[in-house]
């Protein structure tokens, strides 16, 4: 049920404007009457760098906190990060990827102490180097590391309410001795996400409206393992063991449909039930060799991912009337859909240094991963004229990928330096299905390699001013789950199709950057999706390959490339301080400008296509463009000298916008915070859209007279309390977080 619709990607940028003094544009310290500038936000090469050590917002911050006061960064649902508005963001520590999913990686983000941290580096634009999909972008977290030998950690405990109630609880420990270092965290919690759902869609003769909630409850417990051991001064060996776990039974939907066809009309009832458990384990094991005083080094990994889903499903169908009364039961599904994934991958990098400011990386990947899907699906019927159905189907997923990279940068002078660099990737896939309703589903081999350049150039034109371009190339895989061919029902007329045709999609990116005295940006970017993979409505009377027409019209949602589409945006921002650093300003506006091109009238898993009442075939269209205004602002405002009190308020807005899936209405969102600190006690009381504009609305009227609405409430108005407390000796030094082999595989189990 959690994948019953797309997932729409929301995507804003933020402005203000505001006046400032002179002496602000950083920030000062006074000794024996010498003034010492430190810079809190720079641009160096090809990326952005916050001096986390010289803002005011880290005291009694968490990580995650902290990354929402950052830049460019921002969070909608207090979940997820996204860069400058649109890319999505993954995280690295001291120049690693975090070895953890993402709801472990969430929780370890919000229960570190930002005072730990020196320096966050948000790179737009990833150079060859980084195994990033599409338009991803980059979070690099560079932890202090003048810091003695001992033992500390931190736990949480935090509360929300909003429809329903939800808790978790995390704890975390660090120690190091020498040259043995110990980092673990253990974090649980348990919530139901509760959707509150309207769909209308049909045709000028036909229409199917299905009204009511979701409920979905959730257990979960998971942690992480991190042990690094100094071999010599110039060698250190490091193991990581992260897992998760999450139990959701008794997973509810309940809706209503209307069904219209002509002049007659049908009611009925969908009731379905889920039960669900998924686990998530990987190791990783990680040798890592300085080779000269200059900062060269040989990096080695070896990687293993094993990834669990188990899914039932019990969807009934019950006639009604008018009233809403339930009556007998008319049709029951039954669907298993379990999902294992086992990964074995490898890494190595090289990265050598010379005097003449000139640094040369080359390295390469392997994955090998194996996805087994026996899935299972049983129809039954009131009518006994129609016998059961059964549509078995175990489809098995083999691929191998490798990866080659060769980036080259130089620091020409203290004004420009360039960084060049390819990607060359090579892909081996072969999905098999034992009872495919096709025999082109029965074996589906693809074979392709991708040259994926980077280039990025930089100039200081002066103390003041500094202008910077970046250009990448990158291909985006389809998520496991996506090409595994099953359909996960919501009504007996509407239902999601995965595909397993889908095939990768390229994106090109282009970003040039203006900055102006560290503190004020102006960032003007394209994308350009080819292929892009996207869930696509399919509606109206389904004709088989065959001819054979069905009786009642159908809504499916279909995965697939839906052709190209651009993204064009232009920001203009600030971060600030005033009021000798009483008000801290992180603000942003932009304008986006989306072009859509895309169109689809078969159903590429069956081969059906879809005719309207008058038996016109019927083909899915959206050569929409759309251009939109989007604001955010994040501001912490500190309430006391003592730096005890402090009060935050956020607000964003993102204008409608066309999207693949129609006309996307205009979202908003206010949240305020306040934070209370005694010593190593910190109290937190966050009140998220408290206006209840954050709600999901999608129109799309096609040419042919065909119309799909969707009305999605996640109930994100909210209160939450947390406590956090932080023990032991603050300034042990962290344990090295290592990149896994396997993390561009595991992103794509989600």
């Amino acid at each position: 049920m959690k994948r019953i619709l797309l997932s729409i990607a929301v995507i804003f940028g933020t402005c203000i404007f505001a006046q400032e003094k002179k002496a602000d544009t950083a920030k000062t310290k006074n000794i024996e009457g010498i003034t010492i500038t430190k810079q809190v936000f720079k641009k160096q090469s090809d990326r952005f760098v916050y001096d986390v050590a010289a803002s005011p917002v880290a005291k009694g911050n968490t990580t995650f906190d902290l990354l929402k006061q950052t830049p460019l960064l921002s969070s909608t649902d207090d979940k997820t990060l996204k860069i400058a508005g649109k890319n999505n963001a993954l995280i690295y520590i001291n120049g690693r990827k975090t070895n953890m999913d993402a709801e472990s990686l969430v929780q370890f983000l919000k229960n570190t102490p930002a005072e730990n941290i020196q320096k966050i580096e948000v790179i737009t634009v990833p150079g060859s180097e980084y195994q990033v999909e599409s338009s991803d972008g980059i979070i690099n977290i560079v932890l202090k590391k003048k810091m003695s030998d001992g033992l500390n950690g931190n736990m949480r405990f935090s509360n929300t309410q909003s429809k329903y109630n939800a808790s978790q609880a995390s704890f975390s420990a660090n120690y190091r001795k020498d040259k043995l270092g110990i980092s673990a965290n253990l974090n649980g919690g348990e919530n139901i996400q509760p959707q509150r759902y309207v769909l209308r869609n049909g045709t000028a003769d036909t229409s199917n409206e299905s009204v009511g909630d979701i409920n979905d409850p959730n257990k979960n417990i998971g942690g992480y393992l991190n042990i690094d051991y100094q071999l010599n001064d110039n060698s250190n060996l490091a193991l990581s063991w992260n897992t998760w776990a999450n139990k959701s039974y008794n997973s509810t939907v309940s809706l209503f449909n209307t069904i219209k066809n002509g002049n007659n009309t049908n009611y009925s009832w969908s009731k379905n039930k889920e039960d669900a458990r998924t686990y998530n384990n990987s190791l990783n094991l990680n040798y890592e060799l300085k080779t000269d005083s200059l900062g060269s080094k040989l990096n080695v990994n070896a990687a293993y991912l094993n990834y669990k889903r188990f899914q039932f499903t019990d969807n009934r169908t019950y006639a009604s009337n008018v009233n809403g009364d339930i009556k007998d039961m008319t049709t029951q599904v039954f669907q298993d859909l379990p999902q294992v994934i086992n990964n074995f991958s490898g890494m190595v990098d090289y990265i050598q240094k010379f005097k003449n400011d000139l640094t040369i990386s080359v390295g390469g990947n392997f994955n090998k991963t194996k996805t087994d899907n026996d899935s299972k699906n049983d129809t039954f019927f009131l009518d006994p004229a129609k016998p059961p159905k059964s549509a078995p189907n175990h489809f098995i997923y083999d691929e191998n990928i490798y990866g080659f990279y060769v980036t080259v940068e130089k620091k020409f002078s203290d004004k420009f330096s360039g960084k060049i660099g390819t990607r060359y990737e090579i892909t081996n896939s072969l999905g098999t299905s034992d009872n495919a309703p096709t025999d082109e589903l029965k074996r589906i081999e693809r074979n392709y390699n991708n040259l994926l350049p980077y280039l990025s150039v930089n100039y200081a034109i002066n103390d003041k001013n500094n202008i910077s371009y970046s250009f990448s190339s990158r291909m985006r895989r389809p998520s496991f789950w996506e090409i595994n061919p099953v359909k996960n029902i919501l009504t007996d007329y509407n239902y999601t199709q995965n595909n397993p045709f889908v095939k990768a999609s390229s994106t090109y990116n282009q970003e040039l950057t203006y900055m102006y005295k560290n503190s004020y940006f102006l960032i003007l970017s394209h994308s350009y999706f080819k292929d892009a993979i996207t869930q696509v409505p399919l509606q109206g009377y389904p004709v088989a390959p065959d001819g054979t027409v069905g009786s009642n019209p159908v809504l499916r949602y279909i995965r697939t490339n839906f052709g190209d589409k651009q993204e064009m945006s232009a920001m203009v921002g600030i971060q600030k301080s005033f009021f000798k650093q009483y008000w801290t300003t992180n603000f942003n506006i932009g304008f986006q400008h989306n072009i859509n091109n895309g169109s689809l009238d078969t159903d590429p898993t069956t081969g059906d296509r879809f005719k309207n009442k008058d038996g016109e075939f019927i083909v899915y269209t959206n050569n929409i463009k759309s251009t939109s205004l989007l604001i955010q602002t994040n501001n912490t405002i500190r309430l006391d000298k003592k730096k005890t009190w402090f009060f935050g308020v956020n607000y964003f807005f993102v204008d409608k916008q066309q999207i693949e899936l129609g006309s996307l209405k205009s979202l908003m969102s206010l949240d305020l915070s306040i934070k209370k600190i005694w010593n190593e006690w910190t109290f937190a009381v966050n009140l998220n859209d408290i206006l209840r504009t954050n709600i999901v609305k999608i129109e799309d009227y096609q040419a042919n007279g065909n119309y799909n609405y969707v009305h999605q409430n996640q109930y994100p108005r909210n209160i939450m309390v947390s406590l956090t407390y932080n023990f032991g000796n603050q300034k042990v030094k962290k344990v090295r977080d290592i990149e896994g082999a396997s993390d561009s595989i595991k992103s794509r189990t989600k």
